[in-house]
């Protein structure tokens, strides 16, 4: 069997809700009776403790078709936890699973071809936008500078590459042992290291509503996928400590030269800068330090992603007991 799952994390969503929905019913009746993917495919609404009419939008979409479920989360948890909410529960009903935001910016039509690249035996395949046009300048140069951060932290993740992806069953059961709470998903699902590939789509604008990625957020993001896989800040501070220690020793030696040929030059501008700036690298130092000791704190402590306070997959088990 080739049983599909569409997973689609939500948020606020109420106004895209509808047009997301009818597309999503296309593109899986298409698959359907192309008889890629199997009859009992279906369609998983995530609904990550909205504040609007989210859910109930969610639950009429229930009612009038039977290939739609409903997942509901009992408080915000985040996209990334609501989107492995999707996946995990998803894992149990379907053989492969495809994520996609609500939004639908990114190309539907391309699932397609995603199915056929996991028939051929892939078990991730990537979703790759092609071009970034709907994009602001603003947001064209954060993302190049993103991920040529990650480069520069060897964070291995798909270049353009957002959470729009194919996901096979052993790929998500394997996904299912990474027990981290600081989630990054674009640098776990490349770790898993099954067959891949990649198809390229072109990036559409937002049908309504508006971004929940305000530019906090993206900072926010950039900086958790960092320090959740990477310990180069670290090693940079060693790098940058180590270069103050061997100026400082230049500057005595200079200072120590000065003092015997009689051209020492009093002033204490250059003392109060150079305890600022070591103040300051200090300070840095021990924040950076502190946030990769906050994560393990968390890790520690092990407690729950998410809990789900609805989940309409249940009803085919009863169905099928």
């Amino acid at each position: 069997m080739n049983k599909l799952c569409i997973v689609v994390p939500c948020y606020n969503e109420e106004q895209a809700l509808l047009y997301t929905n009818a597309e999503l019913i296309k593109i899986m009746n298409r698959l359907v009776e192309s008889g890629k993917v199997d009859k009992t495919s279906f369609i998983l609404y995530v609904d990550d403790g909205s504040k609007d009419g989210t859910w109930n939008i969610i639950e009429n979409f229930r009612k009038q078709s039977a290939i739609i479920f409903g997942l509901k989360l009992a408080r915000n948890t985040g996209h990334q936890n609501a989107l492995t909410a999707g996946l995990l529960t998803a894992m149990n009903y379907a053989d492969m699973v495809i994520s996609i935001d609500a939004d639908l910016q990114d190309d539907v039509t391309v699932m397609e071809e995603m199915v056929d690249l996991y028939l051929r035996g892939n078990d991730i395949v990537y979703g790759v936008r092609n071009r970034r046009d709907t994009d602001t300048l603003f947001k064209k140069f954060s993302a190049l500078g993103f991920y040529r951060l990650m480069q520069l932290m060897k964070i291995k993740i798909v270049y353009n590459h957002a959470d729009y992806r194919l996901m096979s069953k052993r790929a998500l059961l394997q996904f299912s042992l990474y027990k981290e709470r600081n989630l990054f998903l674009r640098g776990i699902v490349p770790l898993i290291g099954y067959p891949s590939a990649t198809v390229m789509y072109d990036r559409k604008s937002r049908v309504a509503g508006k971004s929940k990625y305000s530019l906090g957020k993206m900072f926010s993001m950039a900086f958790e996928g960092i320090t959740s896989f990477s310990i180069q800040p670290i090693r940079m501070i060693t790098d940058l400590g180590l270069g103050i220690v061997v100026f400082s020793i230049g500057a005595a030696i200079y200072a120590f030269y000065s003092y015997i040929t009689g051209k020492v030059v009093a002033g204490w501008t250059s003392t109060i800068l150079s305890i600022w700036f070591i103040g300051g690298v200090q300070l840095l130092s021990v924040g950076l330090i502190g946030t990769y000791i906050g994560k393990i704190y968390v890790e520690v402590k092990e407690r729950p992603r998410y809990a789900i306070e609805v989940n309409h997959l249940t009803e085919i088990r009863h169905e099928q007991s």
